[in-house]
């Protein structure tokens, strides 16, 4: 049972990676799926896993998009709290998870993590001379609202895949890892 934790876990951060590069854009709100592998490897798997499948799949997209910096711990930081944060609700609820505490631990992870993204953004933008207020600051309501759509899109995913576990007769065989 190790093995194929370790190889779902190994799968999550793999997605996590290749769905970063998947985005829609509207001006400065960017709606993804890549913060769904984490979500649901946390909710199968608990805090240090949802913790490892975050800090590792951002990590390596921070590589793979801007090889490391001074800053590169303080950008992967956001997807290693949703995880743990995430896990750690799921742990509490004993991983039976309804609607109404999926769509609050999942929006309450998104305003955390819009808030330490820009926490991270004012850091890098003091360290290399970047800053400005606008650009940090001025964006703020749309980056939160992106979020929240993140969010919506993320929950909903969550939602037909269960269903289709279900279908399937899966989730027993997920239970057990």
């Amino acid at each position: 049972m190790k093995t194929k934790k370790m190889i779902l876990k190994a799968l999550f951060i793999a997605m996590h990676v290749a769905l970063c590069y998947v985005s829609i854009n509207f001006g400065n709100m960017v709606i993804t799926a890549a913060g769904l592998p984490i979500i649901i490897g946390a909710m199968m798997f608990g805090p240090i896993s949802g913790l490892e499948i975050g800090l590792m799949g951002s990590f390596l997209n921070q590589m793979l998009k801007y090889g490391f910096t001074a800053t590169t711990i303080l950008w992967i930081l956001p997807a290693g709290v949703k995880g743990l944060l995430i896990g750690a609700y799921a742990k509490h609820k004993k991983y039976k998870l309804n609607r109404k505490q999926m769509i609050f631990i999942i929006a309450l992870s998104a305003v955390i993590v819009t808030t330490m993204n820009t926490a991270v953004m004012y850091i890098d933008s003091k360290l290399y001379g970047y800053y400005s207020f606008v650009y940090v600051f001025g964006a703020i309501i749309p980056r939160y609202i992106s979020g929240i759509l993140t969010s919506i899109v993320h929950l909903a995913i969550i939602e037909l895949l269960m269903k289709r576990i279900s279908i399937f007769g899966l989730n027993n065989q997920i239970s057990e890892l």
